[in-house]
């Protein structure tokens, strides 16, 4: 599984109250509505995939992986992409959820 990228930390480390009030809008904006954890987890992945976001793409997998997703679910949501952003686009989704379950 990939490291926490050092711009992130670094960021937490330069800017504690920015970084507080981004966690705690995080945490606000998942607890807002019915969705389970999982299923958020893959919303949040299928979005940074659709963004074409190659270090959302990882830190959602991560993510995903802590809440039970599986490395087959995971993959299925870099496959439904492929009719909406293309075949390139979805490689590439695909390459970055790879690069984190490391298979």
């Amino acid at each position: 599984m990939s490291k926490i990228p050092k711009r992130y930390l670094k960021f937490k480390e330069d800017y504690p109250k920015v970084f507080e009030a981004y966690e705690a809008m995080g945490d606000a904006i998942h607890n807002a509505g019915p969705l389970d954890d999982k299923t958020r987890a893959l919303v949040k992945l299928a979005i940074s995939t659709g963004a074409r976001l190659e270090g959302a793409v990882h830190s959602h997998t991560r993510k995903a992986l802590k809440v039970g997703v599986t490395k087959e679910e995971l993959r299925q949501v870099a496959l439904l992409s492929l009719p909406t952003i293309g075949l390139p686009s979805m490689m590439a989704a695909l390459s970055w959820v790879d690069d984190v379950i490391g298979d």
